[in-house]
Formats: C-alpha cells, sequence, structure tokens
C-alpha cells in the first residue's frame, strides 16, 4: 500500500477522497476534498477518479483500509498518514 505522510499532501495536485462520515466531513475537511464515506465506498466506486488519487480519513486508519480495498479493485490510491486531524494540527487551512 502506498502511503505519504500530511506534509507531503500540499501541492500534490492529485484528487483527495475524504472517506469520514458526512458529519465529520462537514465539521472541516483538506479544502477540494470530495467526501465518500468508508461505508459507502462500495456502492460509490463509479465516483472515484479513473486516474491516481489520495485518500484520507482523521488520523489514517480508515483511509488505509480503503485503500487497501481500492488497491486490489484496481485503482491507483495513496493513503496519507496522519490524516485530517494532522493536517489541522500544522495549522494548514480547512473548508467548513
Amino acid at each position: 500500500m502506498k502511503s505519504i505522510d500530511i506534509t507531503e499532501l500540499e501541492g500534490r495536485g492529485l484528487p483527495l477522497i475524504d472517506v469520514r462520515e458526512t458529519d465529520e466531513f462537514a465539521a472541516g475537511h483538506v479544502p477540494g476534498a470530495v467526501n465518500i464515506p468508508m461505508s459507502e465506498i462500495t456502492g460509490r466506486l463509479a465516483e472515484l477518479p479513473s486516474g491516481a488519487f489520495d485518500v484520507i480519513c482523521q488520523a489514517g486508519g480508515r483511509s488505509a483500509r480503503v485503500v487497501e480495498y481500492l488497491e486490489a479493485q484496481g485503482h491507483d490510491a495513496t493513503n496519507i498518514d496522519g490524516g485530517t486531524g494532522a493536517w489541522i494540527a500544522m495549522g494548514k487551512p480547512v473548508e467548513h
């Protein structure tokens, strides 16, 4: 499984899928992230980018499980270690 840490996320220019639940996403997320909750991912595969993309959650656990699943489905996905929590802790901008 491919992983990068939060410091490598900024400026990557790849689509970002946030797999947290909708209420978590609404409370604050990385700018530009698209919310597809982990609980809905299997039913929403058609909405995923066709090329490479990144996957984020709150701390990196859920996104790691999702990336493992998506890689098995043939997707080019990368996990973001540290997740949105680390992004916020670094003082990075957040959308609501």
